[in-house]
């Protein structure tokens, strides 16, 4: 049947059709001269995009959910757990041949999730206290949105915007008004009235004031027709008309102030990313952001054989052998050590902990995955220990 949408079903990646071919290939090779030995493979990153000194591990659950029912253990970082350049972050110990064409979509789903997250991570801290939406998934294949939108709520983003993606996380979706209810109406202050008159009343009033005018007289147009029920003005001003940007905000907020309106927040929308949250933050309350995390750079995970029948072994460029992190609670010092070896403790007085955890014994899960919240609130409190971004 021909395909409707350019996407991978769940039982083609699961038989391994969406593997690089070098793999089948190796696969028949081996299997053609009887050889199928135990090895232990890690992923691990070089470093980050851009120079970021720290990631958002991610992609746990569908990476795990790949390898069920195959004879294998598997140890890996928790979740949301945050890590560090060269430190392994997964582990699969088992006969080769039983996990050999599961590499490509290994990666692919710990890539692109770790990627999001991470940049969610950072969007988050620019933003501080302020709240941070995902407003992203117009901007990929709608076949990935939930991934995508699940993997910016568990980096740090206070909400999403699809349907389906809020309903995989346990969330309501979060939106505001489109420019084009608007400009059907032909008027924001008939939109704005047709919105308030029409929506449940639980759902926030937050008016988009830069379709027709300057976003000051928006506002002023917002509060009249909504009055005490506006809960928030939003400019998703267009690149062309933003000139001075914090200027216009600050313009907004003073007319809001001035009318008694200081409880009305200001969000914003379009083209923002850590650097200009930063910049804006002293007139916003919220952000809408869209393709600087929807389209996050992915964290470029390898994987790498690293032991083979108990035997210590790596490519070039690698370190052979099975190793564990430790962390330091108090700091947030890494170390990585064989596998057999335990630290001191850390240089700051404090005993280190182990984070490569066992997941997974002889293809039985034996730990649990934490929920979408309970992963979000895991980041959001690391990343307060963590450099600015």
């Amino acid at each position: 049947m021909k395909r409707k949408f350019f996407v991978a079903t769940e039982e083609e990646i699961k038989k391994g059709d969406v593997s690089d071919v070098y793999f089948e290939r190796g696969v028949k090779i081996l299997k053609s001269k009887g050889i199928n030995k135990r090895v232990k493979g890690e992923v691990r990153a070089t470093n980050f995009p851009h120079n970021w000194p720290w990631a958002i591990f991610a992609g746990l659950e569908e990476a795990l959910n790949l390898l069920s029912g195959i004879k294998v253990d598997i140890e890996a970082l928790n979740e949301g757990e945050v890590f560090f350049p060269e430190e392994p972050v997964f582990t699969v110990e088992g006969y080769y041949l039983d996990f050999a064409i599961y590499e490509t979509s290994l990666l692919g789903l710990l890539c692109q999730a770790s990627g999001i997250a991470t940049k969610a991570a950072r969007c988050k801290k620019a933003a501080q206290e302020r709240k941070v939406y995902s407003f992203g998934a117009r901007r990929m294949h709608p076949a990935i949105a939930p991934m995508i939108e699940r993997s910016a709520f568990i980096g740090g983003c206070d909400g999403v915007a699809a349907i389906e993606s809020a309903r995989l996380i346990g969330e309501k979706p979060i939106g505001t008004m489109s420019h084009s209810l608007i400009l059907t109406f032909g008027s924001e202050y008939e939109a704005f009235k047709a919105f308030d008159e029409v929506l449940d009343p639980s759902i926030k009033r937050v008016a988009l004031i830069d379709t027709f005018q300057d976003e000051k007289f928006g506002a002023i147009t917002a509060v009249e027709a909504l009055g005490k029920n506006l809960f928030a003005v939003r400019l998703d001003t267009p690149s062309s008309r933003r000139g001075n940007f914090l200027k216009i905000l600050e313009e907004v907020r003073w007319e809001l102030d001035l009318r008694g309106f200081k409880n009305v927040q200001i969000f914003v929308s379009g083209g923002i990313d850590e650097e200009k949250i930063s910049k804006l933050n002293p007139f916003v309350d919220a952000y809408g952001i869209g393709t600087a995390i929807s389209n996050a750079p992915v964290i470029d995970f390898s994987f790498d054989l690293v032991e083979v029948e108990g035997k210590a072994i790596a490519k070039r460029g690698k370190m052979s052998g099975s190793k564990q992190v430790w962390r330091c609670q108090n700091c947030f010092k890494d170390l990585i050590l064989p596998i057999k070896e335990t630290p001191n403790k850390c240089s700051c007085g404090e005993t280190m902990k182990p984070l490569l955890e066992k997941m997974v014994k002889k293809g039985k899960r034996i730990k649990p995955i934490k929920t979408p919240q309970e992963i979000r609130e895991k980041v959001l409190f690391q990343i307060k220990s963590l450099p600015e971004v």
